[in-house]
Parts: structure tokens; sequence; C-alpha cells
């Protein structure tokens, strides 16, 4: 069968005029697929009946089956946990912000990462993503609301530098006007400190916002908690990524994650903040840890926060203590979910 999901318009051109098909046919499913929201042939009433019997018959949209749906207690965030044709699952978030919605997608099922406070590594990684079942998240999101989706950010589960070629090709095809016409400028791709794909991502000469999940001022803490740390030291990391902001003078971010007796003392903060003066242009994000079931770190309190913030501050960066959303439906940074459905039913 032909997969037409995450195909470009000059893709699909060619397998519809290899098979005979008017080549205008090709632009009529996009606009059925990305902008209707149709997936089932015999839907697609503009096409003539000899053609759908052909699609249906040699074609296949393949859409991950929503297992469930969960929406915070404000209605501003909302979760799905999807399964793939071979019962592999990911979970994935949209997220109603004041300049509209993004949506938050997982790159791999599961992660090799091992970072001791996000629970998509729990289970190891069990396989990449392919750019079609990234970008059939979206497709799912903007199925339920019907509305424009305006910004991605890979930030769910697995280290999508290790799943290089199919998260900047899911990129690519949600740029599309034809599909999302989303900029690349509203997309952020998070990694842990994949270093040689920072690199990579650098040549790329295209506009995507990095995210480094920092989370330590020093490489003996960041390997205590963050395994990649034993792989690339933190000197190499930061190098990698001002390397990418002086190829594309993109605003970097830095995330923060801010876990009581392990990485918030006064002098992290000190650290911290000299890390981020280095950078002309970054923004750190300070990420209270989340709480689940599968770890025992806990957040420093308000006035603690508060002062870390201060102190990092007072080296001219732009700080923000990120505002939790969707904790209450176990849908915020670290704890999204993944792996195979026989694993995650014995969560449920």
């Amino acid at each position: 069968m032909i997969e037409l999901l995450g195909k470009s318009l000059p893709q699909l051109q060619e397998i519809f005029v290899t098979h005979k098909i008017q080549k205008f046919r090709a632009k009529q499913l996009m606009d059925y697929i990305y902008h209707r929201y149709v997936f089932d042939f015999d839907k697609m009433e503009q096409f003539p009946k000899n053609l759908r019997t052909w699609l249906t018959e040699n074609c296949i949209i393949s859409m991950p089956k929503v297992i469930t749906e969960s929406v915070s207690p404000d209605e501003k965030t909302r979760k799905l946990l999807l399964e793939f044709s071979d019962t592999s699952r990911v979970e994935a978030v949209l997220m109603q912000q004041h300049y509209g919605n993004s949506v938050c997608v997982s790159s791999q099922v599961g992660c090799a990462m091992g970072c001791i406070f996000c629970a998509s590594t729990q289970g190891g990684l069990y396989r990449d993503l392919e750019a079609h079942e990234i970008v059939a998240q979206v497709v799912l999101f903007g199925a339920a609301i019907n509305e424009d989706i305006h910004s991605i950010v890979v930030m769910g589960a697995g280290e999508p530098l290790q799943n290089y070629d199919n998260v900047l090709n899911a990129l690519k095809l949600m740029h599309d006007e034809e599909i999302f016409n989303i900029s690349y400028r509203k997309m952020t791709i998070s990694t842990c400190g994949w270093v040689p794909n920072i690199y990579r991502l650098a040549e790329e000469g295209i506009p995507i916002t990095l995210a480094l999940s920092l989370h330590a001022t020093t490489s003996e803490t960041r390997r205590s908690i963050m395994p990649i740390g034993a792989k690339y030291a933190l000197p190499e990391v930061l190098e990698a990524v001002k390397a990418h902001y002086e190829k594309t003078q993109r605003r970097v971010t830095f995330e923060y994650i801010l876990i009581e007796g392990v990485n918030v003392s006064l002098e992290e903060a000190h650290q911290l903040g000299k890390i981020g003066k280095e950078f002309p242009n970054c923004h750190i994000n300070l990420i209270p840890v989340n709480g689940n079931e599968h770890i025992d770190l806990y957040k420093p309190n308000n006035k603690h926060m508060s002062t870390f913030k201060e102190i990092v501050e007072s080296y001219g960066v732009s700080v923000t203590i990120r505002k939790e959303m969707g904790d209450a439906i176990q849908a915020a940074c670290g704890q999204l979910k993944a792996g195979h459905a026989q694993k995650e039913e014995n969560h449920e």
C-alpha cells in the first residue's frame, strides 16, 4: 500500500502521474487531508468513483488511533494518547496560548536519554517515529479543534536530534504552504545536547529555534541527572549551541529544571547567569520539576525560585519561571509517556 500521509505536493503528483491519474488531483487530496481533515477516501466526493476505488485499493492514510483524550480543568491544555499500527504509543499535547495554538509533538516512542526527571524515558527507547507519524500528531489536533496551528515544539517523548532526518522532514512538511504553512520561526527543537546534530542543524540554513535542556551548570551535576552528560561534556555542548547561534542568529533557549537539593543553590544561580551572559541573545526557562508517579523529586518553594530567578536576571539575562500547563493531566514537562501498548496498559 502507498502511504499518502506526510508526502509533499510534488511527491503526491509523481505518484498520481505514475499511475495515470490527473496531476491536479494531488492538490485536492492535500486539501482533504490537511484542511478538511477527511481521511476516508469514500468521503472525498470531489474525486470520481473510479479514483476513490483506486485509492481505497492501493493507498493508505495512516492516522494513529486516539486511545484517550485528557483536557485540563482550565481547558487550555489537551493531551492525546495515540496508538500506531504496530501498537506503539505516544502522547502529544495541544496548548492554547495567548498567541495561538501550540502543539508539542513526540519524536520517538520512548527515549534512550535516561534523564532522571522524565517519565518518557522510563521504558527506554522503543523506536523512532517516521516523519508522517510526527505530522499526524498535528493533523489530529487540527481536526479536533478545527483551528489553525500557530507553532510546533518538538519537546514530547524522545530526543529529536537522535531521530534527525524524520524530525527535519516532518518540520519541512509542516512548513509547506500546502500543508500547515507554519513559519520555521515558530518551530522549536529541544535537545538534551546531541552535539553532532546541533552542528548539522546549524548548517540547514532554516531559522528553527534551538532549545537546550541544560538543567545543570557543571558537567558533574549534569552527568548525575542526564546520562548524556557522560557522552558530551557541558563545555562541548555549549560550544555547539554557540556555533548554532552564530550560524543562525536565532535566539537560544535554555531549559533549566529546578530540583530541590540537586541544582538550585545560589552558587548555581550565579553560574547559570554567567552561562546565559555568554550568549548575546538567549532566554532561560526555569521549570519547576513536575512530580509524577515515577520519580521522587521536588521543586523548591516559591520564595527560593524567585530568589534563584533574580540572581540569574542580575546578569542581564532574560529569564522566566515557566507557567505550568497541563500538570493536572500529566501533560507538563517531563510527564509524557510512551511505549508499546502492553507497557502502557500496565500503568493504567
